[in-house]
C-alpha cells in the first residue's frame, strides 16, 4: 500500500484529499496499488476515476453514474457528485486541487510544463464555473512538484498566477520540491525517468 499524506490547507469540511508518498515496491507494481491504497483510506476503490494525462489542457466532468476507470485525453477531472474519487499521477509535475465549498464541487489537475503553458488551471476553473461555481468561491492548492533550481522553468509560480488571474482569491502552495526530497517523493528529472509516480486524489464527502 502507498503511505498517504494530507495538507493542512485542504483539511476542510466536505472535502477529502490525499497525496501518496514513495513506497518500497517496484515501480512497475505501483499502478496496481492505487485502488487497494484508496481502500485503505476508507474510500470506495470502485469509485476511482483517473485522468489519461496526454499533457494537454483537457478537462472532463465525472458524473456519479460514470463507470469508466480512466478518462482519456484529459489532464484534469471535475465532479459535483459525492463519493466519486478523482485521481491524477505525478512525478515532478504539479498536482492541483480545486474545491468549491459553496457549491460542493471539486477538481484535480495535472499541470506540468506543457499543461501549464496551455493554462490547464484556467481551463479547469472555467469548467467548474460553467457548471455553477464562481471563481471567487474556489480554493486552489498546489501540491509537491519540481521547482528551481532543479528545474529551469518555474511553472509552480505560473500555476499560482493562473489561478489568481482567473479570479481565485484563496490560492495555496505546499512549497514542497519533489526534486529535493527523494525520501518522500519520486522525481522524474532527478531519477532520469527511471522512477515511480505519486497519486493526488480527492473526493466530496
Amino acid at each position: 500500500m502507498f503511505p498517504w499524506k494530507n495538507f493542512q490547507s485542504l483539511n476542510l469540511p466536505g472535502f477529502r484529499h490525499a497525496f501518496s508518498l514513495r513506497c518500497g515496491r517496484p515501480d512497475a507494481e505501483l499502478p496496481s496499488l492505487l485502488r487497494p491504497s484508496i481502500s485503505s483510506l476508507g474510500w470506495n476503490e470502485q469509485a476511482v476515476v483517473e485522468a489519461g494525462q496526454p499533457h494537454g489542457n483537457g478537462v472532463a466532468v465525472v458524473d456519479a453514474g460514470d463507470d469508466r476507470e480512466t478518462m482519456p485525453g484529459v489532464d484534469a477531472l471535475a465532479t459535483f457528485a459525492p463519493g466519486v474519487v478523482l485521481a491524477i499521477r505525478v512525478a515532478d509535475c504539479g498536482p492541483v486541487y480545486f474545491f468549491d465549498p459553496a457549491h460542493k464541487a471539486i477538481a484535480i489537475a495535472h499541470s506540468g510544463r506543457k499543461g501549464t503553458e496551455q493554462n490547464i488551471v484556467g481551463a479547469t476553473i472555467a469548467t467548474l464555473c460553467a457548471s455553477g461555481s464562481r471563481a471567487s468561491d474556489l480554493i486552489v492548492f498546489l501540491g509537491p512538484c519540481i521547482r528551481p533550481p532543479q528545474y529551469q522553468i518555474d511553472f509552480a509560480s505560473e500555476i499560482l498566477l493562473q489561478a489568481r488571474n482567473a479570479g481565485v482569491r484563496s490560492v495555496f502552495d505546499s512549497g514542497e520540491n519533489t526534486a529535493t526530497d527523494l525520501q518522500q517523493y519520486y522525481s522524474y528529472r532527478m531519477e532520469k525517468g527511471q522512477t515511480g509516480r505519486m497519486w493526488a486524489v480527492a473526493m466530496i464527502e
